[in-house]
C-alpha cells in the first residue's frame, strides 16, 4: 500500500481511489431578489469542500444573525446553507433585511466568498 501524502490530493489505498480533503468552493451563489415586506424569501448558497464547509452569511460586511445564534431570529439557516427569511423586515423602528449579502463557505483549508446578491423591498 502507498503511503498517502497530505500535499497529494489523492492517493491509492489498496484498489481504490480517495479523495482528500479540499478547500471550499461556491457551487450555488445567491441571486437578486425584490421582495413586499412581510412576505418569506429565501437567498440560495451551496458549497462543496472536504470536510463540509461551515456557512455564514454576511450583509454589508457584518455577519447575519439567524436562529441558531438566536432563537427568535425571523432569519434561519438551512442545512443547504440557504438563508430564509420568514418574513421580510422593514420599517423604521426595526432593521431593514435590504441590502447586499454573501454566503462565506469555510474549512481548515480557506474560504470561498459568493457573488454579491442584494435583497430589495418592493415599493407598494
Amino acid at each position: 500500500m502507498l503511503p498517502c501524502s497530505p500535499v497529494v490530493y489523492t492517493c491509492l489505498t489498496g484498489s481504490r481511489l480517495r479523495q482528500e480533503d479540499f478547500p471550499p468552493r461556491i457551487v450555488e451563489h445567491p441571486s437578486d431578489l425584490i421582495v413586499s415586506k412581510g412576505e418569506p424569501a429565501t437567498l440560495n448558497c451551496k458549497a462543496e469542500g472536504r470536510p463540509t464547509p461551515t456557512i455564514e452569511w454576511y450583509k454589508g460586511g457584518e455577519r447575519v444573525e439567524t436562529d441558531k445564534d438566536d432563537p427568535r431570529s425571523h432569519r434561519m439557516l438551512l442545512p443547504s446553507g440557504s438563508l430564509f427569511f420568514l418574513r421580510i423586515v422593514h420599517g423604521r423602528k426595526s432593521r431593514p433585511d435590504e441590502g447586499i449579502y454573501v454566503c462565506v463557505a469555510r474549512n481548515y483549508l480557506g474560504e470561498a466568498v459568493s457573488h454579491n446578491a442584494s435583497l430589495e423591498v418592493a415599493s407598494k
